[in-house]
């Protein structure tokens, strides 16, 4: 299940834990007997499929236990024409589970300690092919994971910082995973070896102390990164790209599902980078990836690709 044949170099480069998902069908208290849908999510997962799904080259990296789950993922990264670079580790796959309290509302719980994405390690971490990447993607869920799994990351920003391979850090704050005040001082210190930087503004305020966008950002930017992405959900963003101010609005959408949308909106931004785009195209895309992931249920399955990024600008619900 491992190895790294047919990657095409200049494409992103992302590694994390990737999961079985179960979903409460119906909202409400669960019932004995109702069923669940079961499939895969994790984030850096899902910008790769992001990326991929926008036509530029993705790679995740990561531990999967052999298991079900561990070969439903790698079967559905592949399938989405991601290249897998997955050590099966004798633990099982992670699991989490969202639950439906109510119309609109979820809480996500996890199974995921001694798992076998948690035993990320540095020896998981593929120097060549990271060097070769047009960007390395990583973000805080990963260095929530412990002390393995923060190596790893370490490991990749080194060697994508010593091939000069731009670096792109979400800072995905998971309050199930650890504390602010754990998480603080890992957040600053990997913010301090990336370029690109996405946060939402209460993740923001844990490095920052502040929930204004402008100081946020700014404050964030001291830290070192070039390009510091506020995202502020239907409001669209707010970004600092070397030096300059840039505010974009969000189109208008109806919301079926929020999870997952900071991840289309990571996949867009650097799918242009990637490719080579201006700044304003970058941010463009992003936004309208995070607004089209939303109108559609799953951690995932919303990220648009090029079509359906062109039906969304048509004014039109319905193209004939």
């Amino acid at each position: 299940m491992s190895g790294n044949d047919g990657v095409v170099s200049g494409g992103l480069a992302t590694l994390g834990e990737s999961m079985g998902l179960l979903v409460q069908a119906t909202p409400g208290v669960p019932r004995n007997g109702e069923p669940l849908s079961f499939g895969i999510g994790g984030s850096e997962s899902n910008v790769a499929i992001g990326v991929r799904r926008l036509g530029v080259p993705a790679t995740w990296i990561g531990r999967v236990g052999d298991d079900p789950a561990g070969a439903m993922i790698v079967r559905e990264l592949r399938a989405e024409r991601v290249e897998v670079v997955a050590t099966v580790d004798p633990a099982p796959t992670g699991l989490m589970i969202r639950w439906r309290p109510a119309a609109g509302r979820g809480r996500v719980e996890y199974y995921r300690r001694e798992s076998a994405g948690a035993h990320l390690c540095e020896d998981d971490v593929p120097d060549e092919l990271i060097a070769a990447a047009g960007a390395f993607h990583c973000s805080g869920i990963t260095l929530a994971l412990g002390t393995e799994p923060a190596a790893a990351v370490a490991r990749g920003l080194a060697v994508a910082r010593e091939a000069r391979v731009p670096v792109s850090f979400d800072l995905n704050f998971r309050r199930a995973l650890w504390s602010e005040e754990a998480a603080a001082p890992a957040l600053t210190e990997a913010v301090g070896w990336a370029d690109v930087v996405f946060a939402g503004l209460d993740e923001a305020a844990i490095i920052t102390g502040t929930r204004d966008p402008m100081e946020a950002a700014l404050a964030l930017e001291q830290l070192g990164p070039r390009q510091v992405l506020i995202k502020l959900g239907a409001d669209g963003c707010l970004a600092r790209i070397d030096g300059a101010n840039h505010e974009v609005p969000a189109p208008q959408v109806t919301v079926l599902d929020t999870v997952g949308a900071g991840d289309a909106f990571a996949a867009g931004y650097l799918a242009e980078l990637i490719s080579g785009a201006e700044p304003e195209r970058r941010l463009s895309t992003a936004v309208a990836a995070g607004a089209w992931a939303v109108t559609v249920s799953g951690d995932w399955e919303g990220m648009p690709d090029r079509r359906t990024l062109d039906l969304f600008e048509d004014s039109e619900p319905v193209v004939r």
